[in-house]
C-alpha cells in the first residue's frame, strides 16, 4: 500500500522512551528491598557477560531527579519504567515495606512535575527469590493470587496519578528463556514445565487485568509482547506454511489469549498430540476472556524469516550475547520450521535483523486481528558506542534506525492504525541483561563498563538531540 499523502502524528501522541528496574536502579539491598532472582542468577558464573549484574546497574535509584531533568530538557512526554516487586514486597508477599513505596511515589512525582506521563510496567522479570524457593515461581498458581496482591497495592497507591500500565513485559521471552532455553531464571530446559508455567502466567495477567478498573477505571492496562513477524524464506508452499506455523507458534499462542481468551487451536492440537499442553483447571478460561487488555503493547527489534523444518532437522541454539556478528546459529522446532537468514536485510552486531517495515507489518498485523490500540512499549539499537573527545558519541547509526522505524509507524497509523505512542529503548544506557554494559541502547551514555563503574557521568548523544526536535515538531522533523 503506497500512499499519496501520510498522515500526521497524533496531537496526543506519546513519544517516550523506556527502562527497567533491575537494568538501571541499582541499590539492589538497599531501604528495606529483598532478592530478586536476578540478584541471585547473576552470582552463577558464566550466566552473564564478564559476570556482570545489576548490583549498581547505573545509579538510577539515586540519580532519579537528574535522570527527569534530562527527560525533561528533551522534551520527553512518557517514561515507562517498572517497579521492583522486592521493593514493595521484599518477599514477594506479607508487609508492605513502606520505603519501596515512597521511592515510586517520587519517582512519579517528578515524572508529573515535568509533564512527563508515567507508564508502569508491573512485573520486567526481577521475580521476588523468596516466591522462586517457597514454591517455584511462575509454575505455582499461588503466584497468581501474590502478583494480583502486589498489583493491586500499586494500583491503589499510584492509579490517582498514573494512567498507563503494563501488566507482564515479554511474557514470550521470559517464559521462553526461563524454562526452555535455561539461559534466564529459573534455568531450566523442559517444554512442558515452560507451558504450563506460561499459562499460569497469562491466567495472573488476566485477573489484574479484570480488577484494574475497579482501582483505576480511568486508566488502560495491557501487556508488552515482544513481537518479531513471520516470513517465508521463499513462495514454496512448505516454507510458506513453515511461517505460518512460526506465527501461530512463537506470536499468536500469546496474543490470542490476551485478546480473546483462547488458544490457537492448530498449536494446541500440537501439543496435546506431543503431550506437552499446559493443564487447564475447570474455569481458567473463564478468568483468560476477563482479562482483555485496553491495548496491545508491543515490544518490536526485529523479523525472523523461516523454512520448513524436517523431523530429522535443527533444533535448539546458542544465542549471540558477545556481539560477535554472525555467531548465531539457525534454530528451529522439529517439523515446524526453522529460521534462516534473510538475504534482504542488514543485522546488528548481535545478529537481529534490522527491518523498519516488519514494524508497520507487525502493527497492521496487531490490528487486523485484534482490533486494539497499541503502544509500541519497546524499540531501538543496542550497539558498541564510542564516547570521543569533548563527550562527544556520533550514533549516527541510532538516529537512522529509529528514523526509519518511525516513517513505519507514520506508514501504519496512515493505514489506519491506532497507535498510541512509541517508547525508545532506551532513555539510558543500562545493563542489558546477559550482555553487560557493553550493548549500549540509550540516548544518554552511561559513563561505565563491565569493569568499572568509573562517575557514571550522564552524557547526552547525538541521537538525544535528534529525538528533541522529533518529540518539539511532533514527528515533523524526522
Amino acid at each position: 500500500m503506497i500512499h499519496k499523502t501520510i498522515a500526521d502524528f497524533p496531537k496526543d501522541f506519546l513519544w517516550g522512551a523506556a527502562s527497567a528496574a533491575y537494568q538501571v536502579e541499582g541499590a539492589w539491598n538497599e531501604d528495606g528491598k529483598g532478592p530478586s532472582n536476578w540478584d541471585v542468577y547473576v552470582r552463577f558464573p558464566g550466566t552473564t557477560f564478564k559476570g556482570t549484574n545489576g548490583d549498581v546497574a547505573v545509579d538510577h535509584y539515586h540519580r532519579y531527579k537528574e535522570d527527569v531533568a534530562l527527560m525533561a530538557q528533551m522534551g520527553l512526554k512518557a517514561y515507562r519504567f517498572s517497579i521492583a516487586w522486592t521493593r514493595i514486597f521484599p518477599k514477594g508477599r506479607g508487609e508492605v515495606n513502606e520505603a519501596g513505596l515512597r521511592f515510586y511515589d517520587n519517582l512519579i512525582n517528578e515524572l508529573l512535575k515535568n509533564q512527563i506521563e508515567p507508564i508502569i510496567t508491573l512485573y520486567h522479570w526481577d521475580l521476588p527469590q523468596e516466591l522462586q524457593d517457597v514454591y517455584g515461581g511462575w509454575e505455582s498458581r499461588e503466584i497468581i493470587e501474590d502478583f494480583h496482591n502486589y498489583s493491586v497495592t500499586l494500583f491503589k497507591r499510584y492509579g490517582d496519578r498514573v494512567k498507563y500500565w503494563v501488566t507482564l513485559n515479554e511474557q514470550n521471552i521470559f517464559i521462553m528463556h526461563g524454562y526452555l532455553n535455561a539461559i534466564h531464571p529459573p534455568k531450566v530446559a523442559d517444554l512442558k514445565r515452560m507451558y504450563q508455567a506460561n499459562h499460569i502466567a497469562s491466567l495472573a495477567n488476566a485477573r489484574v487485568i479484570a480488577s484494574f478498573r475497579n482501582y483505576v477505571p480511568e486508566g488502560k492496562i495491557g501487556p508488552s509482547f515482544a513481537y518479531g513477524p513471520a516470513y517465508a524464506h521463499t513462495d514454496k508452499p512448505e516454507d510458506v506454511l513453515a511461517s505460518e506455523n512460526a506465527e501461530d507458534f512463537n506470536n499468536h499462542w500469546w496474543m490470542d489469549v490476551y485478546a480473546w481468551g483462547e488458544y490457537p487451536k492448530v498449536i494446541w492440537n500440537y501439543l496435546t498430540r506431543e503431550g506437552l499442553a499446559p493443564i487447564l483447571e475447570e474455569g481458567d478460561l473463564e478468568v483468560l476472556k476477563k482479562g482483555k487488555p485496553d491495548f496491545m503493547g508491543v515490544n518490536y527489534y526485529r523479523t525472523t524469516t523461516y523454512e520448513m523444518n524436517p523431523l530429522d532437522g535443527v533444533s535448539s541454539g546458542k544465542m549471540n550475547t558477545t556481539g560477535k556478528k554472525g555467531t548465531t546459529p539457525d534454530t528451529g522446532v522439529l517439523g515446524l520450521f526453522k529460521t534462516i537468514r534473510n538475504p534482504n536485510l542488514e543485522a546488528t552486531d548481535w545478529d537481529w535483523e534490522i527491518d523498519p517495515m516488519g514494524l508497520r507489518i507487525a502493527l497492521r498485523r496487531i490490528t487486523s486481528r485484534y482490533r486494539l490500540p497499541i503502544l509500541i512499549s519497546e524499540n531501538g539499537l543496542g550497539a558498541f558506542d564510542v564516547l570521543e573527545e569533548n563527550d562527544v558519541v556520533n550514533d549516527e547509526y541510532r538516529i537512522a534506525f529509529i528514523r526509519r522505524h518511525l516513517e513505519e509507524c507514520q506508514q501504519a497509523i496512515t493505514d489506519g492504525v491506532d497507535l498510541l505512542g512509541y517508547c525508545v529503548w532506551s532513555y539510558t544506557d543500562l545493563l542489558s541483561w546477559l550482555n553487560g554494559y557493553q550493548k549500549r541502547y540509550g540516548f544518554v551514555y552511561i559513563n561505565r563498563d563491565e569493569d568499572s563503574e568509573k562517575d557514571m557521568r550522564r552524557i547526552k548523544k547525538n541521537s538525544y538531540f535528534w529525538y528533541q526536535k522529533v518529540i518539539e515538531t511532533n514527528g515533523k522533523q524526522l
